[in-house]
């Protein structure tokens, strides 16, 4: 383990600063927003905004690397990144952080590509499970951390953003000195939607309804959470504890799924995370620990359901197109990560706070159903055409950077 680690220890260091400022802010914002009395749509939008600079990012940004290569890019978006933070302190008006959030997301899918292609290529098949389970729990593990920080001083003042643009700005210093090669070129991947859609009807909705539910659930929660009279430790709380909790029953999940239908395991987690939601949405006025352990049901149940889409996905994907479906399917989630925020903050808006948790209960409804449907029209894979799941997680982590190209194949074959 310690020896599979070793070449990729500075990435791993730099992906654990960066997941720290990262999350930070992502949990900062919102509060800060509430109490700059942001309008309800107004504060969905930094949530859509995210997820419109991360999906341009994901087109774009491929080139910055080609053109000047992987530690300048990186040091270079690092650079950027950090700047942002410190500029929603100096500019506190919506549109302009709008922009700003935007800015943060095209950034941040550069940076993810970069680190991920660079442990993609630094691990073989023996280690490469080791060497991503270890990402992913940095992942989870730190951006549990960083929400928490939020909670040792006040988001109303300068500290937060200069914290979070410290950690940023040092992600850059493990990687900048590190004596590793760089990674390969990029490699350009066609994306086509369409045809994901018609292969995998449940792993593209399954990706889209993930984005729309916990792209809204990122971005409202801290809102929802001062509606609810919620102090500013209980939400940074509130917002950790998802994460943690998925990450233990993810794995389980996935395990049943290589032995059964992968639907039925949709299917399962959809309708729960639906039960979740709805629980939610009847505690206006309910008490904490209700809210925390509808919270927690929630992150089980909803957080998992995108490695299971993609991992039904693969079942049906054509020998070495592993990379072009999870490409495809990343841009789905995106997607429906730039509707999610928009829709559930109007419906907040309208019908109170506990609107959040109604919207998430509805889509997820959906997914089962539509999953369930789908069982009667096709039949599962055999054990042989089976992928695995953590083979699926593996890909869907290592994806990038590749250049994605809308493919006009696409729109010819609709």
């Amino acid at each position: 383990m310690i020896r599979a680690l070793t070449p990729v220890i500075p990435l791993l260091l730099g992906i654990t600063l960066l997941m720290f400022g990262s999350s930070l802010q992502g949990l900062l914002l919102p509060l800060r927003a509430q109490m700059e009395n942001f309008d309800q749509p107004e504060i969905g939008l930094l949530g859509s905004a995210y997820f419109v600079g991360f999906t341009l990012g994901c087109f774009r940004g491929p080139r910055i690397v080609q053109n000047v290569g992987h530690i300048r890019a990186f040091a270079a978006v690092v650079a950027i990144a950090s700047c942002v933070i410190l500029a929603h302190s100096l500019f506190v008006l919506p549109s302009v952080w709008w922009v700003l959030r935007g800015a943060t997301g095209f950034c941040f899918a550069i940076l993810f590509m970069i680190i991920e292609s660079w442990l993609n290529e630094k691990s073989d098949n023996s280690t490469r499970g080791a060497v991503f389970s270890t990402y992913a729990m940095i992942v989870n593990g730190v951006g549990t951390l960083g929400q928490l920080s939020v909670a040792t001083a006040d988001p109303e003042s300068f500290e937060m953003f200069a914290f979070g643009s410290i950690l940023i700005s040092l992600a850059a210093v493990p990687v900048a000195l590190s004596r590793r090669e760089a990674p390969a070129p990029i490699a350009e991947v066609h994306i086509r939607p369409l045809r994901i859609f018609r292969f995998s009807p449940v792993g593209f909705v399954g990706c889209l309804v993930t984005g729309l539910a916990n792209g809204a659930f990122g971005a409202l929660l801290a809102v929802y959470a001062l509606r609810m009279g919620f102090d500013t430790l209980d939400i940074a709380l509130l917002a950790a504890t998802p994460a943690l909790a998925a990450a233990v029953v993810q794995w389980p999940m996935g395990w049943l799924s290589d032995r059964i239908d992968r639907r039925i395991v949709i299917i399962g987690a959809a309708a729960a995370a639906g039960l979740a939601g709805l629980f939610l949405s009847l505690q206006d006025g309910g008490s904490p620990t209700a809210v925390f352990v509808g919270v927690i049901a929630f992150g089980c149940f909803s957080f998992p359901l995108y490695a299971l889409a993609v991992a039904h996905s693969n079942d049906f994907a054509a020998p070495g197109e592993m990379v072009e479906t999870a490409s495809g399917l990343l841009l789905i989630w995106s997607l429906g990560g730039v509707a999610g925020p928009i829709i559930a903050s109007v419906a907040m808006a309208q019908a109170g706070a506990p609107a959040l948790f109604l919207f998430t209960a509805l889509t997820h409804v959906a997914l089962a159903g539509y999953a369930g449907w789908r069982i009667t029209r096709r039949a599962a894979p055999t054990a042989e055409e089976r992928g695995s799941f953590n083979e699926a997680v593996v890909v869907s982590q290592t994806i990038g950077p590749v250049e994605m190209v809308e493919d006009g194949r696409d729109a010819e074959e609709a």
